[in-house]
């Protein structure tokens, strides 16, 4: 292996920034692989079992998206920032509202935008639910490229043709965008920074593959430069690599940080899923710079998470509370509102299998985090499904790890997987024998997931709107169709292809076979 990157050189995502270049193709086993859709690349994520797969057999497949454009015009005014462009068109059209899309950037506004910023909306995309976004090949990333490149040339960039239809199409004003975080638990849940401004913290979190960059590292530099953090606030920096960190210190921002209190952990994901240090305590609120905030996303699901940009972050560390990074007092209010699901968590003393199906039809949503917690994620092999059993949907379902049983269905809300790439929860329902999981809508990645373990999923909002919790449900797949009592409801039989890999129980036994 000629580009071997070991444990301490920084996140993946981060990584391949160095090697990303127009025209490529690129796919790596987490969601957040769409990052270098900034470098004019079409960049997905998949699985770990899917990224075993190409290295055997040099190949994979893809569903041919359907494209949103979002227009960007004006510029960013000052105390503005790129997360505050994410978190508005997340709260524009929802955390499934780009599902299974490739995003495309255009306008004058995106050559206002440096390739740091780019790389926070490409990888923003993962959670509005896109399998991409992309920029296009401009002035600004050849400079970029030719200034990161031993040698200048003019790479060969991909862009849409100027008669491009598009499924949807969105026009953004730049400079009308105001500060932004997304408040508890789901990351639409969005509201102007003037909403929840004054709310108490206990800690903040400047990094991951989000907003760990030197760009961002600068901004809560200049802001903390000569100031302390507030008595008790808890203040963490993770530089996204080891080559950003070494330029931090050589500019002189780690002093300017440890001096205002903060402090600084190794390059990794680090606290963002939930693991190594800085997991927050029981009834910390925390204010960070990362991509996510489902319930017990940093690890303790008694914790309560705020997603915002680095200035804010480092402002609210300051005040020990939430503050706009304008240094202003406004009456900002969010346009948009997206509803938030009914249901987070399933009450321990509610059975919600009946007839042998889980009725989670009231759940959207329902996240990897809540199926297999993130801080399990190294310590409990995807290859080992037994030992993922016990830990199944612990924190969301207490009950479902002890009382599921072989040809169970789950019938689910909007949204179903979405969050990280972790494989292990299609794993495990596989394991267990579940038969289908009928939902309204599924996350890109965990649809993918869950046809390489095994497990069939079967997108029919009409089905869970239909069901009533004790009705019996029977799942033909070979005639695609699902009897919900007595009415039948038809759908495409699946591919034999797809169904050679179901009957194998998995992407791995079918290479094997084949």
């Amino acid at each position: 292996i000629e580009k071997f990157y070991d444990v301490g050189s920084g996140i993946c995502h981060q990584i391949m920034s160095y090697h990303a270049k127009p025209g490529m193709i690129i796919v790596g086993s987490d969601s957040h692989t769409c990052t270098a859709g900034a470098f004019n690349a079409l960049a997905a994520g998949i699985d770990r079992t899917e990224s075993a797969g190409i290295w055997k057999r040099g190949e994979t497949w893809f569903r041919v998206p359907e494209s949103m454009k979002i227009t960007l015009k004006g510029k960013l005014r000052k105390g503005v920032y790129a997360k505050d462009i994410s978190l508005w068109i997340i709260g524009m059209i929802g955390s499934a509202g780009a599902n299974y899309m490739s995003i495309e950037f255009h306008g004058e506004g995106v050559k206002t935008l440096s390739i740091s910023e780019r790389m926070t909306l490409a990888n923003l995309a993962s959670e509005m639910g896109a399998k991409n976004a992309v920029f296009p090949y401009d002035d600004v990333l050849k400079k970029f490229l030719n200034e990161n490149s031993e040698t200048a040339k003019d790479w060969n960039g991909i862009w849409a043709d100027e008669d491009a239809e598009y499924a949807k199409e969105i026009e953004i004003n730049l400079d009308e965008i105001f500060p932004l975080v997304a408040a508890p638990h789901h990351v639409d849940n969005v509201k102007a920074v003037s909403e929840v401004q004054g709310t108490k913290l206990n800690q903040g979190l400047i990094g991951t593959c989000t907003n760990g960059r030197l760009e961002d590292i600068r901004i809560a530099a200049e802001i903390l430069d000569g100031k302390k953090i507030a008595d008790g606030f808890q203040l963490l920096v993770i530089p996204a690599s080891k080559k950003i960190y070494l330029q931090a210190i050589e500019e002189g921002l780690v002093s300017k940080l440890i001096n205002a209190g903060a402090n600084f952990l190794a390059t990794s994901c680090g606290p963002c899923l939930g693991t190594g240090q800085g997991i927050p305590a029981d009834g910390y609120k925390v204010i960070s710079t990362a991509n996510r905030n489902f319930l017990g996303r940093m690890g303790n699901k008694n914790a309560e998470i705020y997603l915002a940009s680095p200035a804010c972050v480092a402002y609210s560390a300051i005040a020990g509370e939430i503050v706009d990074p304008r240094g202003i007092k406004t009456n900002d209010v969010f346009p948009f509102k997206k509803e938030q699901s009914e249901t987070v968590v399933i009450p321990e003393n509610e059975n919600r299998r009946i007839n042998g199906v889980w009725n989670y039809a009231d759940v959207d949503n329902l996240n990897t985090d809540q199926m297999f917690a993130g801080n399990l994620t190294y310590k409990i092999l995807s290859s080992e499904p037994e030992t993922i059993m016990p830990h199944l949907f612990k924190g969301f379902d207490d009950n479902f790890a002890e009382n599921v049983k072989s040809g169970d269905v789950i019938i689910a809300g909007e949204n179903f997987g979405c969050g990280s790439s972790r494989e292990h929860p299609a794993v495990g329902l596989a394991y267990a024998g579940v038969k289908a999981v009928i939902v309204k809508s599924v996350n890109r990645i965990f649809y993918r997931s869950s046809v390489n373990q095994g497990l069939p999923i079967i997108v029919m909002p009409e089905v869970v709107e239909f069901y009533k919790a004790g009705d019996k449900v029977e799942v033909n797949l070979e005639n695609g169709s699902i009897k919900v009592n007595d009415k039948e409801f038809k759908f495409s039989p699946l591919p034999e292809e797809l169904m050679a890999i179901f009957q194998a129980k998995g992407l791995v036994n079918w290479i094997k076979e084949n």
